[in-house]
């Protein structure tokens, strides 16, 4: 590499330098699959060389292209976090990393709607492409995105599920499964803690539930359901009181997410109910604090940051060489632990 190139470190005077156009520099350090590998490879060591860091407005002039991925971050007026997101946001950063892509976050107030978020970063071109969770039956944002003919990928279905791409845990068949070996255990009094919002993987998963007790067709098992909003940890307290205190008290309680798990585990400590030998508690999404609580929760683990990780790959993959829509259905794996066991000697009516 010249000293010119090196003081100027410059987009053109790298590619004046190694003889090639200033297209195909930018695209060789892009990443983009167009460029043959061993002149990539030549442009990255000559960067290098050259201690040469693009210019993003350059960049964007260049390809048309910002080099980020927008990602919608909703604040909740709600002291609860949501160790979901802390996790997704771990993993498709590095996905996108491994791919020289960074990752742009919107925050949305609680006075603002994703979708006006949404909107803004689309139609300032602020990134190239969009990363959604948490869908809805009916999400409001696939359908904007799908009629704008914008590049994105979902972490979860609409329920038509069709014209985009995305990720999913097939909760349907996890919570069915679920169902099958407590009943094996011996339980036959359930317990559903969900939640009041109309989000896919809730219906999926409760339809495996109930699906799965029909299915079953014993008149002993009975199932009590409570559904609560996502983040207002008060109501969660008085439905898991409303089940532990019924006639005829679940001994298993099936909740939704871990968060609602762990708080179960909260209350029947605090009532004095044995878990597992009185009840048992399962969850869903592994989150890290699910191994710490007492007893260390029982749950469900879809991988959620090498999920994230895999969405940053196929997004980065349509984006540069389109490969039409993709849909993958993902198994979650039962993560056995301490809050589950037999069901207690009860007599069923």
């Amino acid at each position: 590499m010249s000293i010119a190139a090196k003081k100027k470190g410059t987009l053109k005077a790298l590619a004046a330098e190694l003889g090639l156009s200033i297209t195909t520099v930018s695209r060789a350090l892009g990443g983009y699959s167009d460029v043959a590998e061993t002149t990539r490879l030549r442009v990255l060591a000559a960067a290098n060389a050259a201690d040469y860091v693009p210019n993003v407005a350059g960049k964007m002039l260049v390809s048309g292209r910002s080099g980020f991925v927008g990602f919608l971050l909703p604040l909740r007026n709600s002291p609860i976090l949501d160790p979901f997101l802390g996790e997704y946001i771990v993993g498709l950063s590095a996905g996108l990393a491994e791919r020289g892509r960074d990752l742009f976050m919107t925050t949305v107030s609680s006075t603002q709607t994703e979708l006006k978020a949404l909107q803004h970063i689309v139609e300032s071109g602020r990134a190239d492409a969009m990363v959604l969770t948490r869908i809805a039956e009916h999400d409001e944002r696939v359908d904007y995105l799908v009629k704008r003919g914008y590049p994105f990928v979902a972490h979860g279905r609409t329920l038509n599920h069709s014209g985009y791409s995305w990720i999913d845990s097939d909760g349907q068949q996890s919570f069915s499964d679920l169902f099958e070996w407590l009943y094996d255990l011996g339980h036959r009094r359930f317990g559903l803690l969900s939640i009041t919002e109309q989000m896919t993987f809730r219906r999926y998963r409760e339809d495996g539930l109930r699906m799965a007790i029909q299915n079953k067709g014993d008149s002993d098992v009975t199932l009590i359901t409570q559904h609560v909003p996502r983040f207002d940890n008060t109501s969660w307290g008085a439905a898991i009181n409303t089940m532990l205190c019924a006639v005829a008290p679940p001994t298993a309680i099936i909740a939704l997410t871990d968060e609602l798990a762990l708080s179960v585990l909260e209350h029947a400590a605090a009532m004095g109910v044995d878990v597992p030998g009185s009840l048992t508690v399962t969850g869903f999404d592994n989150i890290p604090s699910a191994q710490f609580s007492t007893p260390a929760l029982t749950t469900f683990d879809q991988s959620i940051r090498t999920t994230a990780q895999q969405m940053a790959g196929l997004l980065l993959d349509t984006l540069d060489s389109p490969l039409g829509i993709q849909q993958q259905l993902v198994s979650p794996t039962l993560i056995q632990r301490g809050s589950h066991g037999p069901a207690p000697d009860l007599q069923y009516n």
